[in-house]
């Protein structure tokens, strides 16, 4: 399971309380946008040591869209030629409600190293929901579809389908899991 304090005092500061995010833009939390303006990626990955500086922007990325400021991360997101900053500009993207957009930087990563996983968390949070046809691919595919997940963010966002609160926690899975690869990378433990 996902664990803040794992990773140093400033980014467990920075994640905790845990949340779970709207679906939609949400709304930015002022404590945290004062931190993050004020950190450097140093500064929020001490006291590891950051090796690879593009996986060190996306865990800021990351945290920007954390906190619902999607505006930052988008910025650094974007400029991330990779196809982990194509990830986190695509949640950006979903986040603020561009479907079409995020299915598009979804294509450009292509198959992520964290989709098997996020596969098996997706099938595990919907296994305890009931059954039904807009949900059962989470529970029946054997790879990710980002496209499909898409679809049903808008469905919920959109009124046309009543499973926001398992798309939130798949949302957070998907962060948590992305945010461990980035972090990972960072501090040069790319085998974990």
């Amino acid at each position: 399971m996902f664990d803040p304090s794992a990773y140093g005092p400033e980014l467990a500061r920075l994640l905790l309380p845990e949340r779970l995010n709207a679906l939609g833009r949400g709304s930015p939390h002022t404590e945290a946008r004062a931190s993050l303006e004020r950190l450097s990626v140093e500064q929020l990955l001490a006291p590891h040591k950051v090796i690879d500086q593009q996986m060190g922007a996306l865990c800021r990325a990351a945290l920007w869209l954390y906190h619902d400021c999607l505006e930052e991360s988008h910025r650094i997101s974007q400029s991330a030629a990779s196809a982990t900053g194509c990830y986190w500009h695509a949640l950006m993207h979903r986040r603020e409600g561009d479907f079409w957009n995020s299915k598009y930087w979804f294509r450009q990563v292509g198959q992520h190293p964290v989709f098997e996983r996020l596969a098996n968390a997706g099938a595990e949070i919907a296994a305890g929901t009931a059954r039904k046809p807009a949900i059962d691919f989470l529970t029946t595919q054997a790879h990710w579809d980002p496209s499909k997940f898409v679809d049903l963010c808008e469905a919920c966002t959109t009124g046309r389908c009543d499973h926001e609160l398992l798309c939130r926690r798949i949302q957070q899975r998907e962060w948590q899991l992305l945010f461990d690869y980035c972090f990972q990378r960072a501090i040069g433990c790319a085998g974990h």
